[in-house]
């Protein structure tokens, strides 16, 4: 099994504002420190080679994140452990703070790419009825 995981966030600004500018101009070096990274499977891309144009059902407004890795550990690791962690300090400065849960991560087979619909499925869950092993959090994943 390998591990999907989706987060979404809600910009305070136009992708093209100036105030947008740090995080919008780090996409693809994060991006690429994601892809380098040991564990990462795959990530979700439009054809700009990120993912800021791709809609989430039931959530208006919002930018989707949604990648693949091999476990949790080797998610953390590129989250917490590389040049990502900076931009994770910031989000506050892009993003407004959603009051309910912007982020899931759910077991798929090998070699599944999971859809949009399917990760607006498991958030939408993860919300409506908490932390299982269908739709789960970090918090969750330690169990």
């Amino acid at each position: 099994m390998h591990l999907a995981q989706c987060n979404i966030a809600k910009p305070k600004y136009p992708l093209t504002a100036p105030e947008m500018a740090d995080f919008v101009d780090n996409l693809a070096p994060v991006n690429k420190i994601a892809e380098s990274s040991p564990g990462f499977i795959w990530r979700l891309e439009d054809d700009s080679g990120n993912a800021t144009d791709i809609k989430i059902p039931m959530e208006p407004g919002v930018i989707v994140n949604m990648s693949v890795w091999q476990d949790v550990e080797s998610l953390k690791q590129f989250m917490f452990k590389t040049h990502h962690i900076h931009f994770l300090k910031r989000k506050k400065e892009w993003f407004y703070p959603l009051d309910t849960h912007s982020y899931v991560m759910w077991w798929i087979p090998e070699g599944h790419i999971p859809s949009v619909d399917e990760a607006a499925k498991r958030l939408s869950y993860l919300r409506e009825h908490g932390e299982s092993e269908y739709a789960f959090s970090f918090k969750y994943s330690q169990r």
